[in-house]
């Protein structure tokens, strides 16, 4: 497909890399020259420098002739504009990113009066994974499917949970659970295990079960499982008051530190279940005289990921929190992931997530259709979530017979509303929702699974 990114900042970079590895024909528009002479020389893609709202810039482009255009600058306005331009210059499918709260309310509005296909809030979309981890606080990371009937959870192995050397075809039966285990992540190994694979302590373990599956299972290795009731987050920007908002509708008790006076005036009246504290947020005496060593979570989502993370290493010292880590940079995964942190979040790979999972539906025969993709295991890997609309070579046939493709795992089958771990003789059939998980990149259609 041809695909225009009008906006080359982080979003649209890690977008047009994503897009062009899985050969698409990718056209970037910027207005700033320094943005556009900074892309990496290997990225395949063809740049263009102007303002991307201007219906020349965007047919010097290509729109004419596009599939899609994505907006995402910095200026809402401005990506809804390049939206609304292209759609009469080309007809093509539009995505804006629209990030101020004042439009999230009229968001439905939006997309059906300027015929925008897709609107995208970064610090929504985070807000709404933190409130997924504070309700289980155990994991990582959680990833949902089939509208929250499976659930894709992350966490680190510990000693005390007696799972050191026990091969992964013992763990159901050991648990008393019906989950899987999809991803080990060990240093720098990445695998898809089989039953034989030996699980050891600090591995990065990935499951995929029901939420009531993966209750019994951490409750079974003595991992907490209830909700949080109480949450410190320091920063009060867009991202601390959406995730604040969601946390006060789950009846967690909210305390925002902010340094912006102004701001927190804002917060008061926007969040009046929420306490709302004026200080430095990297004031360490400030933090435990409002209740740090008390908090059952702690959240930093300042706009610095230095300060985020050295923060959360400075709560983790004075507390038993959750802890949530907001990081914008991602040239620094692999140290992160080295550091005890908690849950990190990345607002930027969230967001190309959900844009690429539109991209893969868009590319897709009627066959079947991505309904959910994920990069898990730092991109290396992706669980993705399909509907079976017609008979294939997949359907009706025995999982144990089908000619998968290796480094592939079906980790789950949804039928009526009914879900399970599937075995080799489970079949996959029309209606179904199926769960993939995957190290084989640019899946777009369930045929995809097979060996040619």
């Amino acid at each position: 497909m041809k695909i225009i990114i009008i906006g080359c900042g982080k979003v649209g970079l890690t977008l047009a890399e994503l897009l062009s590895a899985e050969k698409h024909d990718v056209v970037l528009i910027d207005e700033s020259s320094q943005k556009l002479s900074s892309i990496p020389e290997e990225l395949d893609a063809l740049r263009i420098l102007g303002n991307g709202a201007s219906v020349n810039i965007q047919q010097e482009a290509g729109v004419e002739e596009a599939d899609l255009l994505i907006a995402v600058t910095g200026s809402d306005e401005l990506n809804l504009l390049c939206c609304l331009i292209a759609k009469k210059a080309g007809n093509c499918h539009t995505i804006a990113r629209v990030r101020n709260p004042i439009y999230n309310k009229e968001i439905g509005f939006i997309k059906e009066k300027l015929g925008i296909s897709m609107i995208i809030n970064p610090e929504l979309t985070a807000a709404t994974e933190i409130s997924r981890l504070l309700r289980f606080p155990s994991a990582i990371k959680i990833d949902t499917f089939a509208k929250g009937r499976v659930e894709l959870l992350k966490f680190r192995i510990k000693p005390e949970f007696h799972l050191n050397n026990m091969p992964v075809s013992q763990i159901g039966s050991h648990t008393n659970s019906d989950i899987l285990i999809c991803a080990v992540e060990r240093g720098d190994l990445i695998a898809i295990p089989d039953g034989n694979f030996i699980l050891q302590d600090n591995d990065l373990l990935s499951i995929i079960a029901s939420p009531q599956n993966a209750s019994t299972f951490f409750k079974h290795i003595g991992f907490k499982t209830g909700q949080v009731k109480n949450a410190m987050i320091v920063g009060g920007g867009k991202l601390g008051y959406y995730t604040a908002n969601l946390l006060q509708a789950m009846n967690i008790n909210v305390r925002i530190v902010e340094n912006n006076r102004d701001r927190c005036e804002q917060l008061s009246v926007l969040l009046p279940d929420s306490t709302i504290i004026y200080g430095d947020g990297t004031d360490k005496q400030l933090l435990l005289e409002e209740g740090l060593s008390e908090a059952e979570s702690f959240l930093t989502l300042t706009g610095l990921d230095e300060e985020n993370i050295l923060l959360s290493l400075f709560a983790k010292a004075n507390s038993n929190a959750k802890l949530i880590t907001k990081v914008t940079k991602i040239a620094f995964t692999e140290i992160i992931n080295n550091l005890d942190i908690g849950s990190v979040i990345y607002p930027k790979h969230l967001t190309a997530d959900y844009i690429l999972q539109y991209v893969r539906a868009m590319s897709n025969s009627i066959g079947s259709n991505v309904e959910t993709l994920y990069q898990i295991l730092d991109g290396r890997a992706e669980a993705l979530e399909f509907a079976i609309h017609d008979t294939s070579a997949v359907t009706d046939i025995p999982l144990a017979e089908l000619k998968l493709k290796s480094n592939l795992l079906i980790g789950s089958i949804n039928r009526k509303g009914k879900t399970w771990i599937p075995r080799g003789q489970d079949t996959i059939q029309v209606g179904d929702t199926v769960i993939i998980v995957t190290t084989q990149k640019g899946l777009g259609d369930i045929l995809d699974i097979l060996r040619k």
